[in-house]
């Protein structure tokens, strides 16, 4: 199985390659089109700043790639936010995956959310043997709306998505390469899918 880390200079790339290795896989790191293409699986990491990265997809043509993808594409924090139309985070448009905003969290909660929180209504094939109040470890400022491709849930000052789904294309707000065993056993799935 060909399984291809997008690289566009986000911060989380080495510990997801870690946590693919830890199953038994290898991944290789590309921004070269045509290997995006050919791969069985595609994972699009994110630690970072929402406008510099869409810069960096824009600079390499990504962004015009990835919505395109036919194999499962699997978006990992910023990643998945960059999936949706539209961030906050630097006014910054988005590739239109998932048609839903990302909201900041409010002053009311300490911002960044950093840390273990319990996912919950989980409804798709990345949950296979996932119970519900799971915990998973997340490091986010801002925030995906509950949606119709809503697909998991947590609770932090509001109830926001924690993983979106649409046709091939997956999103985890949280980091399943630093979410223990419960991570392991969602990357698992998707590569399984």
């Amino acid at each position: 199985m060909k399984i291809v880390i997008i690289d566009y200079g986000a911060g989380n790339i080495q510990s997801i390659k870690f946590a693919i290795k830890r199953l038994g896989f290898t991944a290789e790191l590309s921004n070269d089109p045509e290997v995006i293409k050919a791969a069985d699986k595609v994972i699009f990491p994110g630690v970072g700043e929402a406008s510099s990265a869409m810069q960096k997809l824009k600079a390499t043509g990504l962004h015009k790639i990835v919505p395109e993808l036919k194999q499962p594409v699997l978006g990992i924090c910023l990643g998945m936010q960059l999936m949706c139309n539209y961030t906050a985070e630097g006014d910054t448009d988005g590739l239109g995956i998932f048609d839903v905003s990302v909201k900041r969290f409010t002053n009311t909660v300490k911002v960044p959310q950093i840390g273990w929180n319990t996912i919950e209504k989980l409804d798709s094939v990345l949950f296979k043997d996932i119970k519900e109040q799971e915990y998973v470890y997340l490091v986010h400022s801002y925030y995906a709306p509950i949606h119709e491709t809503t697909v998991a849930r947590s609770y932090y000052e509001l109830e926001y998505s924690t993983a979106l789904q649409k046709d091939n294309f997956y999103g985890t707000q949280f980091h399943p390469e630093k979410s223990s065993t419960v991570g392991a056993q969602i990357l698992n799935n998707f590569l399984s899918l």
